[in-house]
């Protein structure tokens, strides 16, 4: 199968993993180190080697994820098992650190899909609807 944007690298760093973040996610608390290839953001928001090497290259990545026949999937759960936590923070449930992510995440997807509603949903719950003006920038300049 032909994957130009390397999707399988997502594939390959949720096996055994991602069930293991909807878990915690459900729990409604983040406890272990997943969020780059779970909830992925735009590549040049971060400056890890993770951040780098899992974030992605742009709309057309972001569509392409999305529209994966696991990665879309996978990703729309885990949206909705955050949103789950009604009266909870993004923080509470995430970390202040990852939390920032999970907005960087959302918007992004937002972007390309905003048909899906569990992208606009989440902002609204957990962000007062307030996108990620970086993920913003980004989106704009590339």
């Amino acid at each position: 199968m032909h994957d130009p944007f390397n999707l399988q690298r997502f594939m390959d760093a949720q096996s055994g993993v991602h069930e293991t973040a909807l878990a915690e996610l459900n729990q409604g608390r983040k406890q272990t180190h997943w969020i780059w290839f779970v909830l992925p953001q735009l590549r040049g928001l971060g400056n890890s080697h993770h951040a780098q090497f899992y974030g992605i290259s742009g709309k057309a990545e972001a569509a392409a994820y999305l529209a994966h026949p696991l990665l879309g999937p996978r990703l729309i759960d885990c949206v909705r098992a955050i949103s789950h936590h009604v009266g909870q923070s993004a923080e509470s449930i995430l970390g202040p650190i990852d939390a920032l992510k999970f907005r960087s995440c959302l918007t992004l997807f937002e972007a390309v899909s905003p048909e899906t509603p569990e992208f606009s949903a989440a902002l609204r719950q957990f962000y007062g609807g307030t996108h990620c003006p970086k993920t913003l920038a980004l989106l704009v300049d590339g």
